[in-house]
């Protein structure tokens, strides 16, 4: 089928310069939520209709199966899909969806287009309890007659709870004639899209109506309340198919995928945790309390203490991360690894067994099997112009508060004392140390306030 997904509103009550339909839910925008689900279709057209921050809308979908028509400026529903008629195709039927009503299932709109076969225009319709601001659907000895806008609805027909959701489909030759057809002749001074349900009627062509399972899949976004209200939906929704595959969630409600979110066996995530891009846990992975995790793989039986943060990492199984760990991207730690509270690690490779338990930089680095990285140890990689690597080699003991100014290679089997400050390589199976003479300064007196010495 044709679909056409219309994105040129400015959202005056969002209260931002950003395009309406570019705000994020789920950490993607509201309009990619709608391509997602149309691209889902397999669309034959697939057509986006802008108008307010038009070059930044299309900047953000640069995809080559994307075709644009733009409207501008704004004069309805009906005027937006006028825009959009050169890019279809009259053998396919057209879908006609909305940039800001981004969870509407792929499983309803196929139920919307079978309805509609080739020749019938199908409308997605609910029956809301406060149908105040919608378009209610007239009925006439049940069959669907036409809509009419609230602000332009008589008293009776305000009393109907049936509202129009927008989102139809229809023949498209048929489709380019109602909307060739539709004046402004009402309060708002607008082409409506829903003045093609009474010229269908017109032309004896069958309109019917079907539902979708849940009302939120109707539910638009015209205000950051909105935008927030859905973005909770959404979350229980997402923890919901979380627990439907077994994953225990300490509380559903404290939980934000912002992505892919991939769990094996016997996964356990504490409250507060937000997971960003493609994340995946293996078999029995436990999340902390309040961590993030952005484009991630943990192995199996890792655990991840409360307060730390993951991004592009690569972490084995067994592993143990936190509280109060930072691993940027680049980092690959394999099995039985331990980094522990206030350690950073960027662009590192660690070999299995190793630890940095407290207080350190790893950066740039090459870190063997089984070394052991003392507190306060930094790799000082950045010279103020590039980054230089250290690898520290198997068996490895690198002594507190020790300083490796690479490039710099510290031998398998080496120690280096405390407070040693490396500036060559050290050498395998040897102690290497540097620090200045201990002295003791007899009949020091320490200065006093106001007084001279």
């Amino acid at each position: 089928m044709n679909i056409v997904v219309l994105a040129a509103g400015m959202g005056k009550r969002m209260r931002s310069d950003l395009p309406k339909v570019l705000h994020p839910l789920a950490g993607r925008p509201l309009l990619g939520h709608v391509v997602d689900t149309a691209r889902s279709l397999a669309p034959s057209r697939l057509v986006i209709v802008h108008g307010h921050g038009a070059e930044t809308v299309r900047e953000a979908f640069p995809d080559h199966d994307i075709r644009w028509a733009l409207q501008s400026p704004p004069r309805g529903t009906g005027h937006a899909v006028q825009q959009a008629v050169t890019e279809l195709d009259d053998a396919s039927p057209t879908l006609v969806l909305y940039g800001d009503v981004p969870l509407t299932r792929a499983a309803t709109l196929g139920a919307l287009a079978t309805a509609a076969g080739t020749d019938r225009l199908a409308l997605l319709t609910v029956h809301l309890d406060d149908p105040a601001g919608y378009g209610r659907i007239v009925r006439e000895a049940g069959a669907v007659r036409r809509i009419v806008e609230h602000k332009d609805a008589s008293e009776a027909e305000r009393s109907i709870t049936e509202v129009n959701t927008g989102i139809l489909v229809a023949p498209t030759p048929a489709l380019k004639r109602w909307l060739a057809g539709l004046t402004n002749d009402n309060a708002q001074g607008e082409y409506y899209l829903t003045d093609i349900v009474a010229a269908a009627v017109a032309d004896g062509v069958e309109v019917v109506a079907t539902h979708p399972d849940h009302v939120w899949e109707t539910l638009g976004v015209n205000s950051k309340r909105q935008l927030a209200e859905l973005e909770r939906v959404h979350q229980h929704n997402l923890a919901g198919d979380l627990l439907d595959a077994g994953v225990h969630l300490m509380d559903p409600a404290r939980i934000d995928v912002r992505g892919s979110l991939r769990c094996g066996r016997d996964v356990v995530i504490d409250v507060g945790c937000v997971f960003e891009g493609d994340v995946e846990l293996a078999d029995g992975v436990r999340i902390h309390a309040h961590c993030v995790v952005r484009d991630s793989r943990l192995g199996a039986g890792t655990e991840v203490l409360p307060f730390c943060h993951l991004e592009s990492a690569v972490v084995g199984e067994q592993a143990r991360i936190g509280p109060y760990a930072r691993l940027r991207p680049g980092t690959e730690l394999a099995e039985h690894t331990h980094v522990g509270n206030f350690v950073e690690f960027k662009n590192t490779r660690m070999a299995a067994g190793s630890k940095a338990n407290h207080l350190a930089y790893v950066g740039d680095a090459t870190v063997g099997r089984n070394v052991n990285i003392g507190a306060g140890t930094i790799t000082c990689n950045y010279d103020g112009a590039n980054k230089h690597r250290t690898v520290i080699e198997d068996d490895a003991f690198i002594g507190s508060d020790t300083q490796l100014v690479a490039p710099v290679t510290v031998g398998r089997g080496a120690t280096l004392g405390a407070g040693t400050t490396l500036t060559a390589d050290a050498p395998a199976d040897k102690l290497t140390i540097s620090r200045a003479r201990q002295l003791t300064i007899e009949n020091w007196q320490r200065p006093v306030k106001g007084k001279s010495r």
